[in-house]
């Protein structure tokens, strides 16, 4: 397989410079990318200077729009991510390949406990893989893993799914499942980063990855959160209902908005499945050649 890594980096120019050598020892035949987001320190440089492709953003633009534009142009039939701050270790990459040569669309670096960022980040990634698996019916053992390798085809079908920002590796890894591509984790361990300049700020992305559990449901089977919501209305309103007419002998407004309610969230989620749907076979049909399956003409 011709292997392509793309490596994301802002201001990595010190992780890059510790990450590159190994990485070219490991993998000397393989394409690098690193797609540098906006830096303000010399990380094109340094990368240049050690031999990657370096792709250029004049402003930052997100950790997930540097993975698509590395998606795009890397040339390999495998594509690894991982980041470049020097937490992942590339001699870990050929038990992800040898994990996808043995039938595997995808393969995810596993990180354990002690590989999380912080307590919190850890409880967080633990509720995430928790839902995912309940989503998606198959273990998932860490969902928000950067460290990953993947077909090329098959990932750059849901391009247009992925977000500027943080969650890419969320998004991908839901939307393999949805589309029944087989997806495995191998465990790997995970050094302290390179350097002081995080690009989480806690603030501002807790409510992020507080989303993310949503983004987590509508990705996969909408449904499967609007049907208990819709549940939960209708029980409400037929337990109100139950009282108002046991104490009053009447049926009240409240009851009839909370029945309301049940219906149209459940509709909703009817609708939202069917979006969702139509977002996969979208995604699929676009990345169709019509050249190499004339029968799609």
């Amino acid at each position: 397989m011709h292997v392509s890594v793309v490596l994301p980096a802002k201001n990595e120019s010190e992780g890059l410079g510790r990450t590159l050598p190994l990485l070219r020892q490991v993998l000397p035949g393989a394409e690098i990318i690193v797609v540098d987001d906006g830096s303000t320190d010399d990380t094109a440089a340094v990368a240049a200077g050690l031999g990657a492709k370096v792709l250029s953003s004049p402003y930052s633009m997100g950790n997930g729009a540097a993975i698509k534009r590395g998606a795009r142009a890397a040339r390999g039939e495998v594509i690894v991510f991982m980041d470049a701050d020097g937490q992942h270790d590339p001699n870990e990459i050929p038990r992800l390949l040898e994990r996808l040569e043995a039938g595997y669309d995808m393969v995810v670096g596993a990180r354990n406990a002690s590989g999380q960022a912080s307590v919190g980040r850890g409880a967080a990634n633990a509720l995430y893989n928790r839902l995912a698996t309940w989503m998606t019916g198959h273990k998932v053992q860490d969902l928000t893993s950067g460290f990953r390798a993947v077909r090329a085809n098959k990932f750059r079908e849901f391009l247009h799914l992925l977000p500027n920002g943080f969650s890419y590796p969320t998004t991908s890894t839901m939307a393999f499942f949805r589309s029944a591509y087989p997806v495995t984790y191998v465990p790997v361990d995970v050094a302290r980063r390179v350097g002081t300049n995080s690009h989480i700020r806690p603030l501002r992305d807790g409510i992020r990855f507080l989303l993310i559990i949503f983004k987590i449901a509508t990705l996969y089977s909408p449904l499967k959160l609007f049907a208990p919501a819709a549940i939960g209305f209708a029980a409400l309103g037929l337990g109100h209902y139950a009282w108002t007419f046991a104490t009053q002998g009447r049926f009240t407004n409240m009851s009839v908005l909370l029945l309301s309610a049940a219906v149209i969230v459940f509709l909703i989620g009817l609708v939202s499945e069917q979006i969702t749907g139509l977002t996969y076979l979208h995604g699929r049909d676009a990345s169709i050649d019509p050249e190499e399956n004339p029968e799609w003409r």
